[in-house]
């Protein structure tokens, strides 16, 4: 669901998908052909969220930026399930693992990877193309070809389901009950 809050209303780009179970609040820019999933929550209420085309922000993760800051999301990113969010810069193409933290005023650069569960701390900058992990994280390899190629389909593929729930959009079902024998 959309809200308006401080005279700020969200904006969503053609082709994309919001779940009626996500929250989407204030000055929020969601580009064109993303997936923002159930449950997910993005607090544009003092300060601006930016959101780029064909990124997927799966369920349940929070996004949310410093007073009168920016949170920049570059294009085709993957923020995957329970993550949350509170820096700055996420670059384009890059992947933040389930349940990973990225702190306030925290960067990463074009394809960068942050594993699950990996703490990128306040003020700290993860370098473009490199995997990192760990409370901190920390830099453990480059990105190869093989996890862009794994990550390009990923990536599709919630660009393809945010349509699909587009064109069937998500009916309550009715509880159904088995025979007893």
């Amino acid at each position: 669901m959309l809200y308006h809050f401080d005279g700020k209303t969200p904006t969503v780009g053609r082709g994309s998908y919001v779940s009626d179970l996500a929250r989407v609040i204030g000055d929020v820019e969601i580009g064109e052909n993303c997936y923002i999933g159930h449950g997910a929550i993005i607090r544009g209420d003092y300060g601006r969220i930016v959101i780029g085309d064909g990124t997927a922000v799966e369920e349940g993760v929070i996004i949310h930026c410093p007073p009168g800051g920016l949170h920049l999301i570059g294009k085709m990113v993957t923020l995957g399930h329970g993550a949350i969010l509170h820096g700055n810069i996420i670059g384009d193409y890059s992947v933040v693992g389930m349940g990973a933290i990225l702190s306030i005023f925290s960067e990463t650069g074009e394809w960068s990877i942050v594993g699950e569960g990996s703490v990128v701390r306040s003020n700290q900058k993860i370098e473009s193309k490199m995997v990192a992990a760990g409370n901190p994280a920390k830099p453990i390899r480059e990105v190869n070809e093989k996890d862009q190629e794994l990550w390009n389909f990923g990536k599709q593929v919630y660009i393809d389901l945010a349509g699909k729930y587009l064109d069937q959009g998500m009916p309550e079902a009715t509880l159904a009950t088995s025979p007893t024998t």
